[in-house]
């Protein structure tokens, strides 16, 4: 695989840093802080995590695939104890560290190369490029944070006011009939 243009190296890039600090990030932010202690690190039920878990997860994940897998910091991860925390952890804590993995993640992609999105890593196990490491941790993190602003709207049973059309001031109510069809 050959990545060339390098204006579409930076253009990818720069989408997926802004995508990870200036949407999801601040998104889990702004969820993270409407929720109590206790809600934090509410199970809905055995097989699913909580916010609080979540977060770590985000931050194991961010770290191990482009901190470590493209930056060639050490890969200190242990993933199953992500899961096993059940609050310990401050919430004041736990947004920082993640913020400053999005940001240290960030730097290294800030450096990555076309040659470096070509090349060939092994991360988790898993033979990669850097390219399909970067939209897997991009996607992943979307992902989860889609998980913690729907547990925060069921937990805080309002509109977070993070969607809104073109043309469309900032939400009012949480209340919002379907476009006509």
């Amino acid at each position: 695989m050959m990545v060339e243009d390098p204006d579409l190296v930076r253009q990818f890039l720069a989408q997926a840093r802004r995508l990870l600090r200036q949407v999801y990030l601040r998104r889990i932010e702004r969820c993270l802080r409407q929720l109590s202690a206790k809600q934090l690190w509410w199970r809905p039920n055995l097989a699913s995590n909580s916010v609080g878990n979540l977060v770590l997860h985000l931050e194991g994940n961010v770290r191990q695939w482009i901190i470590s897998g493209l930056g060639g910091a050490p890969d200190t991860r242990q993933r199953d104890r992500e899961f096993q925390e059940r609050g310990l952890i401050p919430r004041r804590a736990r947004l920082a560290k993640l913020r400053n993995t999005v940001d240290e993640a960030c730097r290294v992609l800030g450096k990555l190369s076309g040659s470096d999105l070509a090349r060939t890593y092994t991360i988790q196990g898993f033979r990669v490029t850097g390219l399909q490491t970067v939209f897997h941790v991009t996607e992943h993190f979307s992902h989860h944070a889609g998980q913690i602003i729907l547990v925060t709207k069921m937990l805080r049973g309002k509109d977070l006011g993070f969607t809104r059309l073109p043309g469309e001031g900032r939400k009012k109510s949480a209340a919002r009939s379907l476009p006509a069809l």
